[in-house]
């Protein structure tokens, strides 16, 4: 039983990972998922503290928050319009369908048509545009930082108690 856990626990994981780049797609609180189920394991349910998994639990939320304030929080900073946010959004999920140059440029392109769309003129809506591209970028690096660290964890108390058996 404890290999089909080890194998769920992965994939969440491996799913968290995508997530992290995939919008629709939870990444920090699947990972936190694939790192809590190895307290269900036998071998290794000692080896995951809970307060370890508690402290986990408060960064995933803080960074699943981050990643929707964010953003939207650094647009407005930069003098973007409700139109150019919700034009980052929906060129980020047009973007899905244009892997992977269509992820990383979606929300840029959409967030400057939705200002064009807003009356905002030639060069503040590149502005917007690029202060929503930035939000997205230190959003989804923070997902990313997150879920790699959870996975490096993961796969350090996995795989060194297979080298202690070798």
């Amino acid at each position: 039983m404890d290999y089909v856990i080890l194998t769920a626990g992965l994939i969440c994981l491996i799913v968290g990972l995508i997530g992290c780049i995939i919008p629709a797609v939870p990444g920090p609180p699947i990972s936190w998922a694939g790192m809590f189920l190895l307290k269900f394991t036998s071998e290794y349910s000692d080896t995951i503290g809970t307060e370890w998994l508690v402290i986990w639990a408060v960064i995933v939320i803080a960074v699943t928050v981050a990643d929707f304030i964010l953003p939207a929080m650094i647009t407005k900073k930069m003098g973007g319009s409700k139109s150019g946010m919700w034009g980052a959004t929906i060129g980020t999920i047009v973007g899905l369908f244009c892997l992977p140059w269509g992820i990383l440029f979606g929300p840029f392109f959409g967030a400057f048509v939705g200002e064009k769309i807003h009356g905002t003129k030639g060069k503040q809506a590149w502005k917007s545009a690029l202060a929503s591209f930035l939000g997205f970028l230190l959003s989804t690096g923070l997902k990313l930082t997150t879920c790699l660290i959870m996975t490096f964890h993961y796969l350090k108390v996995v795989i060194s108690d297979v080298w202690a058996i070798m």
